[in-house]
């Protein structure tokens, strides 16, 4: 049977599973699920329409499935939908989607937000991302899988950030950022690729160096995306790893892709 302390409030229609605990003072909202093996640290709010997943850390004042903050938000019935093995640490919100979007927010198995970060709401995160303390990403961002963000960064609404790339700390990215790069400044660019990120995934050096050498040609090649996909294409077919970079060229958000280095000399501030 799941653990409850009793000074905790669970709404009568919230299903939780066996080996959930929860902690003093937290409170549990309608419409909530949480999966087995589960703890809920004390003080935690989670407000209505969460699905959480199996084997989650929510610690100590966490708050989850807010209302979103948007001025159209109306009441309509959103959710927030959170996988397996997650650490969700002190203060961090993370808030339900909008009807301007798919009513979603969700994120993925094994990710580590630390302590204030928020999640705004349409969110979409992948797998084993790690957020440090007081990372903040606006609402209809998506992530991919195994992206780092420094302390105290910011992403502007509706950016995507591609698989297995580094943000800096008190970056401040305003444009997509294509996968496996680092980026610092604010605004953020490009500082090179993600040699450490991708050295502790396990990527071959053969598979670093063409992606390395496919960067350059983004950097520096045709003045036109479709002509550095093409030029990609041409140079690396077949290549996996080049590939999902162009797949992320061809469908930039609203926002459009970051191009930008920092030039000779330049500081990243």
């Amino acid at each position: 049977m799941p653990k409850i302390h009793p000074t905790a409030i669970v709404d009568p229609s919230a299903e939780i599973e066996e080996g959930v605990e929860i902690g003093p003072y937290a409170v549990i909202g309608p419409q909530v699920y949480i999966g087995r093996g589960t703890r809920i640290g004390a003080h935690v709010v989670i407000e209505k329409n969460v699905r959480l997943g199996r084997n989650n850390l929510v610690n100590h004042h966490a708050i989850l499935g807010a209302d979103p903050q948007h001025l159209s938000y109306k009441g309509e019935k959103t959710w927030v939908e959170i996988g397996d093995e997650n650490v969700i640490r002190e203060f961090v919100t993370i808030h339900r989607g909008t009807a301007l979007d798919q009513g979603l927010t969700r994120i993925g198995n094994r990710c580590l937000l630390m302590a204030y970060v928020h999640i705004a709401h349409d969110c979409f995160l992948g797998n084993e991302i790690i957020m440090a303390n007081g990372a903040t990403l606006g609402g209809h961002v998506r992530v991919g899988d195994r992206v780092v963000f420094g302390g105290l960064s910011a992403v502007h609404q509706f950016c995507r950030i591609g698989a297995y790339a580094f943000v800096s700390g008190m970056s401040g990215v305003d444009k997509d950022v294509p996968p496996f790069v680092k980026v610092f400044g604010i605004p953020a660019k490009i500082q090179g690729v993600n040699l450490v990120g991708l050295r502790r995934a396990g990527f071959e050096k053969e598979a670093i160096r063409r992606i390395s050498q496919a960067l350059g040609i983004f950097l520096d090649g045709p003045g036109r995306i479709s002509e550095v996909i093409e030029e990609l294409r041409d140079a690396f077919p077949g290549d996996p790893h080049v590939e999902e970079f162009v797949r992320f060229l061809e469908n930039p958000s609203r926002q459009g892709i970051m191009r930008r280095k920092p030039f000779e000399g330049e500081e990243a501030f």
